[in-house]
Parts: C-alpha cells; sequence; structure tokens
C-alpha cells in the first residue's frame, strides 16, 4: 500500500493529551466561557438541596453580537422556557459539557478563520449533542446535514466516504451555509434560526411579516425555540455553578492527541491499517467516522488526511 508519509503533529492535529491521570494541562472549557455573559447575572442560584425554583435572569444577553431584547415579554418567556429544562435536564446538560470540552476549542478556531462569531459552537450542541447520530430526515453528523446541502456546500457523500462525519470539514461547510445566510437576511441571529428553517423559508417569512428583526418575527414551534436553546446553553455554560452544575477538568472528556497520515492510495483493509500504527480497527474509526465501511477504494487517488489516535502507554 503506497501512503503518502506526511504527519502533520501541532497546533491543528494534536496539542492536548487524550486521556492523563494528571490534572496539570487539562482543557477546562468553563476558564473561557465564563466569560462569555459578563453583563448577565442569574437573581438566584440552583441547589439542587433545595425545592426547585424557576432559573430567571438579569442584565444585557447577546448573541453573535447582537442584543437579545429581554424586555420583551415573548422573549423573555421563551428565553425562559429554554433554560429552565436544560438547567433541570441534568443528564443532557451534563454530558453536553463534558463533550463540549473536547470539541470547543477546535470549533472556535475553524469558525474564527472563516469569520464566523464563536456563538455558533453552540449551534452543532443543541443539533447533535456533539454525536453523529441521523435525524429521521436523514441529517447527519455534527452539524446535520442533509446530503443536498452536504454536496452544495462541497462536502463528498458517497458509500464509502461521508464528509458530513468529518468534523474540520463539516465546521467549514457550515460556516459556508451561515455566511450566506448572513449575507442575505442581514443577521447572525437569522442566520441560525434559517439553519432550522431553512434559507428560503426565511427570505419568505422576512417578505410576509416585513421585518427581518428575529425577534419581532412568528416562527414555527421549532424554529421559535432554537435560537433560544443555544441562548440558553450559552448562559449556562458562562456560570455552570450557578446553574447547579459543579464539574472539575478532570471530569470533563479531553480533546484526543493524534497524528494525521496523508492516504492517495485505497486502503484495502481498515484493521490492517491500523495494526501498521499498533490500534485496533476502532481506534481509526473513533476519528475517522467519515470512513463508512472497512475499507477505502480511493481510484481517483483523492488526498485524504486520516487521524490516527495516540493512546495512552
Amino acid at each position: 500500500m503506497a501512503i503518502v508519509l506526511c504527519l502533520f503533529i501541532g497546533a491543528a492535529s494534536a496539542t492536548v493529551l487524550f486521556r492523563t491521570g494528571s490534572t496539570e494541562n487539562l482543557v477546562n472549557i468553563f476558564n473561557r466561557t465564563n466569560n462569555e455573559c459578563p453583563n448577565l447575572k442569574f437573581i438566584s442560584s440552583i441547589d439542587s438541596t433545595e425545592t426547585v425554583s424557576p432559573v430567571t435572569v438579569q442584565g444585557d444577553l447577546f448573541f453573535c453580537g447582537e442584543r437579545v431584547p429581554l424586555e420583551d415579554p415573548d422573549v423573555r418567556e421563551r428565553l425562559e422556557r429554554e433554560l429552565q429544562l436544560n438547567t433541570y435536564w441534568h443528564s443532557n446538560t451534563l454530558m453536553a459539557m463534558k463533550l463540549a470540552n473536547r470539541y470547543f476549542d477546535g470549533l472556535e478556531k475553524i469558525l474564527n478563520e472563516n469569520g464566523v462569531p464563536a456563538d455558533f459552537k453552540y449551534l452543532p450542541l443543541i443539533e447533535s449533542n456533539f454525536r453523529n447520530d441521523v435525524s429521521p430526515a436523514g441529517a447527519v453528523g455534527f452539524w446535520q446535514f442533509v446530503e443536498g446541502t452536504a454536496k452544495m456546500h462541497h462536502l463528498q457523500v458517497n458509500g464509502e466516504v461521508d464528509e458530513r462525519y468529518d468534523i474540520e470539514k463539516s465546521t467549514v461547510a457550515a460556516c459556508s451555509y451561515l455566511k450566506n445566510s448572513k449575507e442575505q437576511l442581514g443577521s447572525w441571529t437569522l442566520a441560525a434560526a434559517s439553519y432550522n428553517l431553512g434559507l428560503s423559508s426565511a427570505l419568505q417569512r422576512i417578505k410576509d411579516q416585513k421585518t427581518n428583526n428575529f425577534y419581532e418575527m412568528y416562527f414555527n414551534p421549532e424554529t421559535s425555540r432554537y435560537v433560544f436553546r443555544m441562548l440558553a446553553m450559552k448562559i449556562i455554560f458562562s456560570n455552570p455553578k450557578q446553574a447547579g452544575f459543579s464539574v472539575k477538568a478532570e471530569e470533563l472528556y479531553q480533546p484526543y492527541k493524534y497524528k494525521q497520515v496523508e492516504v492517495d492510495t485505497s486502503i484495502a483493509n481498515i484493521a490492517d491499517f491500523a495494526a501498521q500504527f499498533g490500534l485496533k480497527y476502532k481506534h481509526i474509526k473513533i476519528l475517522n467516522t467519515w470512513l463508512r465501511e472497512a475499507k477505502l477504494t480511493n481510484k481517483e487517488h483523492r488526498k485524504y488526511q486520516v487521524k490516527i489516535l495516540e493512546t495512552n502507554p
């Protein structure tokens, strides 16, 4: 098997430990998200030992630099609905925190490189909870692309390779979608809503309702809640302790440590390919879920970057 040995071990591929027994140098995403809502505070903290009480906040809240008009009763009610659900849905939100710690840094880097606000890192969190599930509509991956939209944004989708499962490439594709939507709709908030509603439907609503202010518009129930789910998670992540979550750095899932091998030929058997690096089949699949079969038929000699997981000794 001819493999172009192009190993990349740097900021783009592996800068932190996969797992470690030491707490030194562990990634802790809350060190940064704690500052995301500097002018917003909880009126009361959540205490799991006490009677359940409403989650309320006051102050200024922004999404992608765009102010959320909390003085509007409808806006506040929609936000509070998602705050209650995500604050008290402990198992789901706790797992979101643990997985976000693994992926947020990489997502933010790509968003920044593509001129998309960092708040959009919360979009795959609410879309997929960082799970590679397939929706009833056939949407796939962290960013939940359907096949047609994926191909429009230059993702390869076939029986053996599905780049909707490639975290980096699908994030770049999502950036392309969001930037185009923002250009046509006029705001990042509406661009976020269009990710759920669809761009053409969002444009039609602007025409019908004679406004392009998201918070002044009427949507179907799912889209009406969509942006507020992101806002609720942003608020909770900005102060997890006041939202009732106490998570130590060593309890959060750390980013994987890996190197990359550039492959420009076929891989007859992925298990044999893994064995060349002292790994098992699953170690290749964990980081390369875009490989959909146990082989890679690469007749066109396309260049693929295959991540090679570095496990603890």
